[in-house]
Order: C-alpha cells, then structure tokens, then sequence
C-alpha cells in the first residue's frame, strides 16, 4: 500500500550519485563538526543522509548536530537517521540554544516559515520568525566558531520574475512588492541574506547563500504548497491530477540529488558573502508538468484545470538563470524531470 509519509532511507543509487559527484570535496571536512538547522524538512532529510553517507564510506570521522523541536516526530519520520551514529540531536529552537560549550566548524541554516498562501500565516509572525532565526543561527556561527555556512534563500527574494524574462539571474535587481503582505516570505529572505553577508569574513568565517527555486525527490510533501508534489500525490492515488489555476505559469525542478550536490559545493567552495541560484533552468508549464506526471505515474489519470488560460495575459515565470553556478563550479541539472519524476514516485511506492 501507497504510504504518502513514506519514512525510509533514501535510493543508494542516489546516495552513490551525490557521493561521486561531491568526493574531493569532503577532504577538508575529517574530523569536523557540522550543525544543521531544519532537519526534518526536505532539504534537511538529503543533506543529513548524504552528510551520513559520505562519512561512512570515506571514513570521515565527522559529526553533525541537529536542531529539533520535534524529535519524537523525527524518529517517525526518519528512523534511519535518528539511530545514525555521526548524529547529535538539539531538541528545542534557536531560543532556548545556549551555543557556550558548543564547537562546530560548518553550518547549514535549511529551516525556514514559509506557506501556500501567507494568507494562512499572520504575515508579520511569518517575516518577524524567518528574521529571527536567522539571527540565531548567525549568533550560533558566530560563538560556536563556525568557518564556513550556508543560508537556504529562495529565488522568491527577486519578487515577481517579468513574463518577458526567461530566466532571471543574481544580478537583477527585482525585488517584491513592499507594501503586499504576500512579500512577507521573501522580504524575510532578503533580510536575512543580507544578515548573513554582513557576518560573512573570507577566510574566517565564509557565508554562502542559496538562492532556491523549485525542487522534485525523495521526501517532497505530496499535499503542501508544491505543484509537482501534489500532482505526484494525485497520480499515485490513480488521479485525477488537479490544476489549481489555468496550466499557464512555467516552472524549472531540479532533481533533489543533483540539489545536494549543488548545497554542498557551494557550502565548501561557494565564495564567502555571495549568492548563488540553484534549480533547473529547462522549464515547462505547469499543464505540462502535469500531463508528464501522469505519463510517467498514472498514464490513465484525468487532468482538471481550474479555469481555462485568458488571452493576452502575461505568463508568470519562476525560474533561475544558473550560470554562475555552472561558470564557477560547473554544476548541471544532470537528472532530466521525466528520470526524477519516477524515481520519485518508485520511491513512495515502497515505502
């Protein structure tokens, strides 16, 4: 049976994937010590796993702290993990932390508020907890003598991407609507990346920031605010697949283990106070999304749109242009959509 909180190891095929592409780069890393914050999350599930795997098999002697305020929840959704021996659960939040006795020589700040619609979270008490978290953790890295970090930003930080572009870069200086309380998410996340620049000294202390666009894998919620997590959910169940709008906006997903590859360059080779986009650049709409879901997933399945595409409308847009990560460290969105697409759906079919 379908279980849609699938709790199991990721594919080692996926794990061996990461591992060869990221080998050199964990040289600089035996003996050390790591701190992550959102591990629970999807990020945080890929970053842990293959934090465990390449110390396992490159004999890395390394340990990572976890920073939970559940861990009973994340023993169910990762038993695995919570039994691994390189880690060090925190239970509580950055609030009651006291980072006095605490050492750690990298950090990854992967936890974040965020919502479908801000509407369903006070827009405030979402901008004031992304802000201060990210104080913390910054206050963390600072006391616990952390040499180099990484902020999980979002590409929402450049506000709303113009139909006309195609692909929008970290040099374009867009920005979100000021006086809209849907900007409360990225706001938060501008905020915070310059929080983090400002603490950011090459090195010293090196902080990286990723600027993340839209992702598909292994441990991407089927019923939240993602698109092809939901049309994934939709087609598992034997449809139909839902469109909420008309199919019109286009989107880009990476496949999350070519995301752990690209965190995991930029943590130990990114330049310090500088951020990078992270994502596919191949897009598609979101009516093709679905229809390439239910090929590979449900070939049977019925597709609903909400509304029919208005004409002469502009096309929303919400994918990165990558060529500064391909430039500097030749990262690829090497895993094509349809390949990360049933690795996906093979992965919640045995759970």
């Amino acid at each position: 049976m379908l279980n849609m909180q699938a709790s199991h190891p990721l594919p080692k095929a996926d794990l061996d994937y990461v591992l060869r592409a990221t080998a050199p780069l964990w040289e600089e890393a035996r003996g050390c010590r790591f701190f992550l914050t959102g591990g629970t999350g999807f990020f945080g599930c890929w970053l842990l796993e293959t934090f465990c795997h390449a110390n396992r098999e490159l004999g890395l002697q390394a340990m990572a702290g976890v920073l939970t305020r559940d861990l009973e929840r994340f023993s169910i959704k990762a038993p695995h993990l919570r039994n691994a021996a390189e880690l060090e659960f925190v239970v509580g939040d950055f609030k009651g932390l006291s980072a006095e006795n605490l050492r750690y020589d990298y950090a990854l700040h992967a936890a974040t508020e965020t919502s479908r619609d801000n509407a369903q979270i006070d827009p405030l008490a979402l901008l004031e907890r992304n802000i201060e978290g990210t104080r913390r953790f910054l206050q963390l890295v600072r006391s616990a003598g952390v040499r180099k970090f990484i902020f999980t930003s979002s590409g929402a930080v450049y506000g709303e991407q113009p139909s006309d572009l195609p692909r929008i870069a970290e040099h374009h200086r867009y920005a979100p609507d000021p006086v809209s309380a849907r900007s409360a998410y990225g706001e938060s996340k501008r905020i915070s990346e310059l929080l983090c620049a400002l603490e950011s000294v090459p090195g010293k202390c090196e902080g990286k920031i990723a600027r993340c666009f839209a992702f598909v894998g292994p441990h991407l919620a089927l019923s939240a605010n993602y698109a092809i997590g939901n049309f994934l959910g939709d087609a598992l169940r034997g449809g139909p697949l839902k469109i909420s709008g008309d199919g019109t906006p286009r989107r880009s997903y990476l496949y999350a283990a070519d995301l752990a590859v690209w965190l995991w360059t930029l943590l130990f080779r990114g330049q310090s106070g500088q951020a990078y986009n992270v994502g596919a650049e191949e897009d598609y709409s979101i009516l093709e999304v679905a229809s390439t879901v239910r090929d590979v997933v449900c070939p049977n399945a019925q597709i609903l749109l909400a509304k029919a595409p208005a004409t002469g409308m502009p096309i929303s847009r919400y994918v990165p242009d990558t060529t500064k990560a391909r430039a500097e460290f030749r990262l690829e969105a090497r895993v094509a959509l349809v390949d990360a697409l049933g690795r996906t759906a093979a992965w919640h079919r045995h759970s």
